[in-house]
């Protein structure tokens, strides 16, 4: 005997918008919208709400006054060739900033983008969500930020379709973003904050 799936239910960027907008209004949560879904955002731990303020400070001290803005995970991104809108922890934008049309709180081309991994989003990051990133004409660097231990994944994209990839886990490593031509030790990032599992971490 074999019991049948309950269809998923899908949604319309219309019904999306309007429980944005009921939420904006009332101080509520944010929500994504993938696929048909609409999927609440939940909150962080204490240190991944700390590795996503370190590196966007990091990345707006380094980029000041250079052409580039720099936004936390309070700006929707639109990628039109998945029709999805998502929040990511970290976005760098080589000005003039492009809003989607018809649009005052809904960018369109970062240069890079920077996603904090938590054990429940780590898959998506590295995989479905990355695929959506790479369709960004505009993207050029993503970068992935362990919460767990001293770990970051530098993804740099090298022609139309392809990407290098490099790791880092040694505090004294050392980033170097082609894109927004800077550079940053681990330690910039990792250095005031107490990880809970660093057994795995290279302290230099």
């Amino acid at each position: 005997m074999t019991t049948a799936l309950a269809p998923r239910k899908t949604h319309t960027s219309e019904e999306y918008f309007a429980l944005e907008a009921e939420s904006e209004a009332t101080g509520g949560i944010r929500r994504e919208f993938r696929n048909g879904e609409i999927i609440e955002i939940t909150g962080g731990t204490p240190i991944h709400s700390q590795l996503i303020t370190s590196v966007n400070a990091l990345l707006w001290l380094k980029l000041r006054g250079k052409g580039f803005s720099v936004f936390s995970s309070d700006l929707r991104l639109y990628i039109p060739a998945f029709e999805q809108y998502v929040y990511p922890d970290g976005m760098v934008i080589q000005n003039p900033v492009q809003l989607k049309e018809g649009s005052k709180d809904t960018v369109t081309n970062p240069i890079l983008i920077v996603e904090v991994l938590s054990p429940a989003t780590e898959s998506y990051d590295r995989g479905a969500k990355f695929a959506a990133y790479r369709s960004l004409p505009t993207l050029q660097e993503y970068l992935l930020i362990d919460q767990a231990r001293i770990s970051v994944e530098h993804y740099r994209r090298q022609g139309n379709v392809e990407w290098i990839f490099r790791d880092y886990h040694a505090l004294d490593d050392v980033v170097t973003l082609p894109s927004v031509n800077i550079t940053f030790s681990l330690a910039d990032i990792y250095g005031d904050i107490e990880l809970e599992q660093d057994s795995n971490a290279t302290r230099s």
